[in-house]
């Protein structure tokens, strides 16, 4: 922490947090996957980083294989949040994406962290293990209410 003129201020994170996350719906069922977090089991979207030089679009589609089995297409963009986790601490930054389910690959190697990869509905989302944020549940609330844009708002330069 430093300190200017007796007021402490607190240092800038030396390391952004940049995700994604997909939600996948067919049949009125959304992907999940289970996981742990702060010790306790949650449910998310598949998400994850974005790697250094890969683009969101890319991210998306390589989190949900690495945590579903499953292959997706981002049809649109559906937020772009911000959330400071209070166990953590950390800010996290993310897309999340409307993505439509092309297929499951079966001999796909799940992540280790991911206990479990569900279909469900938003009833049986909400009456099973808490989310992981509150962005899990924002963002299923934004998938029913049609909000989309373009995938174009994006824009890659290199």
């Amino acid at each position: 922490m430093l300190i200017q003129q007796g007021n402490p201020i607190k240092t800038m994170p030396n390391k952004i947090h940049l995700t994604v996350a997909a939600v996948v719906c067919r049949n009125e069922q959304y992907l999940m996957v289970r996981e742990q977090s702060d010790n306790i089991t949650v449910l998310n979207q598949p998400a994850g980083h974005v790697e250094p030089g890969e683009s969101p679009l890319a991210a998306v589609k390589r989190e949900t294989l690495e945590e579903t089995g499953w292959h997706v297409e981002p049809s649109a963009l559906l937020s772009f949040g911000v959330f400071t986790s209070p166990g953590n601490q950390v800010t996290y930054y993310r897309f999340t994406f409307a993505c439509e389910a092309l297929r499951e690959q079966t001999d796909a190697d799940i992540d280790p962290d991911i206990l479990d990869v569900l279909w469900l509905s938003k009833e049986e989302f909400l009456a099973a293990d808490p989310p992981r944020s509150p962005m899990v549940l924002k963002a299923i609330e934004d998938y029913q209410s049609g909000i989309r844009y373009p995938l174009e708002f994006i824009q890659d330069y290199r």
